[in-house]
């Protein structure tokens, strides 16, 4: 029965694969088959929770496929089963079904049916694969098939401005959550020297050992996880995205941000607790930030004139308290509180549009004076203080904008690189790198520790320069190709890192760059204007190239369909753990590589149409 979990997995799969493969006019169908792919999977869960409940309920692991292995590295597919993942998968499962329903009618007849609900299907896919996942690489691979379906669903009104800005923000947070992940993959190869899974780490006397000699390792890993689940969950200083999420359809903002996907923040901690349990200073700082963002929340949440934004942010004051619960050790009070909020900010999403119409009705007929309440006792210099902080949103976004721009003011200073410039440039140095490679028995001992680094800051600057570039598409794309070519060969100067490996993670690279080429030609063969200084909207007219270079982009930003996704994983295996500099410039490299891939993607092929005769869009829902 343990290797029964695999079909929590198969059956959302299957469920998309036809989808996809359905016309986009037969809605009925649609509908029948993604109602019939979770409904199936729902009932099979409770069949199979009853029989591990009556065995015992013991935690179950199972090792499944063995994707990579080299000398001390495998990648491996491991999936697990206790009480949090039950929980995660009844309110998963349960939740995704009333949401199903209720878009078959909600949707009816919009332009991008089809298109919801492939996506959603898609997000439950990885949604399982997320809570069922025995260990961080394949919490991963879920991790990111959620962060592509978020970008999806609030762009689903694609030919309006605001949702395809609004999804590249929230994409831009996500992939700062997707590195902190990935750097505490690196941290933890060192620490442990294997991949380790979850249920290893329920072992009290095997993490003592290893963290007793490895306090700061255990602590920086601790801190990559906090990053991640923080801006996962839409906590300090990252909360300004779940509203700005708000922009696609209520049912995908009822699945998404009310009730699954921002929760997945607390099962990261609830799954790795074991590790920094006795971290005393890591659990500290857990229960500050989830108070201060229940603290600065609730006051956003109140002055709040959209419902759907004040739902947002009394979800986030809410995950904030369940961090301070996990943070404490009450895992079971954690999970019941998890789900107790799933289920109040979706039904609250779901009926939110007939509750807006009944109160502007009620607002002129029944008129209630404002009852006085403790907090009128409080000064009101510090009320009208807090009122104007929460109005701005503690400016929240305009911080994370300025973390930002430094970065761009770098990029924008070197417009000098041209598509020519930039391939001349590449192929002379990276000659004279690979020449020093295979003469890297000749290179001085003084020079050579420096080098890896080198490349890898190299590799950084050009993809920065392409997160910038407004005008020549081409070059954009290039120079995300020739980043990896660069980080590739940073790490080749490390031990131990094979050629067959570098094969292996640019075949992916190099396939995805291909693809992409041949989509932004094809285009332009179309379309006189694919320069990035604005949003067109080419998907309206071209969506078969839409689709063929959005897999580009996956594939060239490392998603779960190319041999890249291992690759990464396979790099940072060889980062050694005195070369913070090196992991530093390709965790970055990583980072703006995905958001400039995307940003791309969304200039080129989504936002309002560049054309005059067709119906124009509004700039917001």
């Amino acid at each position: 029965m343990i290797s029964f979990l695999q079909f929590f997995i198969l059956v959302p799969l299957a469920g998309f694969i036809i989808s996809v493969l359905i016309p986009g006019k037969q809605e009925t169908l649609l509908s029948r088959v993604t109602f019939s792919a979770v409904g199936i999977n729902f009932l099979a869960f409770i069949a199979y929770a009853i029989w591990w409940l009556i065995e015992g309920h013991v935690p179950l692991n199972f090792k499944d496929i063995v994707l990579f292995q080299s000398t001390g590295y495998e990648f491996y597919i491991d999936f697990y089963f206790d009480k949090i993942t039950a929980v995660y998968m009844f309110v998963g499962a349960f939740l995704t079904l009333m949401v199903t329903v209720y878009s078959r009618y909600y949707l009816h007849r919009e332009r991008g049916y089809k298109r919801f609900f492939n996506t959603i299907l898609f997000f439950y896919m990885g949604y399982n694969i997320t809570i069922f996942s025995g260990n961080l690489e394949t919490l991963f691979i879920g991790w990111e098939i959620l962060g592509i379906s978020s970008f999806l669903l609030i762009a689903f009104y694609r030919d309006r401005y605001l949702p395809v800005k609004n999804a590249f923000k929230v994409f831009s947070i996500y992939r700062i959550g997707d590195v902190g992940l990935i750097l505490a993959m690196w941290m933890m190869h060192h620490l442990w020297h294997s991949n380790i899974t979850f249920q290893q780490l329920n072992t009290a006397e095997l993490v003592h050992e290893h963290l007793q000699s490895h306090t700061f390792i255990g602590v920086f890993i601790s801190l990559m996880i906090l990053v991640t689940a923080a801006a996962k969950s839409a906590q300090l200083p990252f909360s300004s995205w779940l509203p700005r999420a708000m922009e696609g359809p209520t049912p995908s903002s009822a699945i998404f941000y009310g009730s699954l996907s921002v929760h997945l923040g607390v099962f990261l901690l609830l799954r790795t607790f074991p590790f920094w349990e006795n971290q005393l200073s890591v659990r500290i700082l857990i229960g500050v930030l989830g108070l201060l963002t229940a603290f600065v929340a609730t006051g956003i949440a109140r002055v709040q004139s959209s419902v759907k934004s004040q739902i947002a942010y009394s979800s986030i004051s809410q995950i904030g308290l369940i961090f301070i619960e996990v943070a404490a050790g009450f895992e079971k009070l954690a999970l019941i509180h998890f789900a107790g909020n799933a289920f109040l900010r979706t039904y609250q999403l779901l009926v939110s549009p007939s509750v807006v119409s009944y109160l502007i009705r009620e607002q002129f007929y029944n008129f209630v004076p404002r009852q006085h309440t403790i907090e009128d006792s409080i000064p009101r210099k510090i009320q009208y203080t807090f009122y104007m902080l929460s109005l701005k949103e503690w400016n929240l976004e305009s911080f994370i904008y300025k973390l930002w721009r430094p970065l761009k003011k770098t990029g924008r200073q070197m417009n000098f690189m041209t598509l020519k410039n930039a391939m001349v440039f590449f192929v002379i140095t990276y000659a004279i790198g690979v020449i020093c490679l295979f003469n890297e028995d000749k290179i001085p001992s003084q020079i050579h520790p420096y080098l890896p680094t080198l490349f890898s800051l190299v590799g950084f600057i050009m993809v920065l320069k392409s997160y910038t570039e407004r005008k020549n598409v081409y070059l954009a794309w290039a120079l995300i190709l020739m980043n990896h070519f660069w980080v590739t060969l940073a790490i080749s100067f490390n031990e131990h890192f094979k050629y067959d490996q570098t094969l292996l993670y640019l075949s992916g690279i190099i396939l995805a760059g291909i693809v992409g080429f041949l989509c932004l030609s094809r285009l332009k063969s179309f379309e006189k204007d694919v320069d990035l200084n604005q949003f067109h909207g080419h998907a309206y007219e071209h969506p078969k190239i839409a689709f063929m270079f959005l897999l580009a982009c996956l594939g060239l930003t490392g998603f779960p369909i190319t041999p890249t996704f291992i690759g990464e994983d396979l790099i940072f295996s060889h980062i050694r753990e005195d070369q913070a500099a090196l992991a530093f410039f390709t965790a970055s490299s990583f980072i703006i590589d995905g958001i400039s891939v995307i940003r791309i993607y969304a200039r080129i092929f989504l936002g309002p149409h560049v054309k005059t005769y067709h119906e124009s869009a509004y700039k917001s829902s």
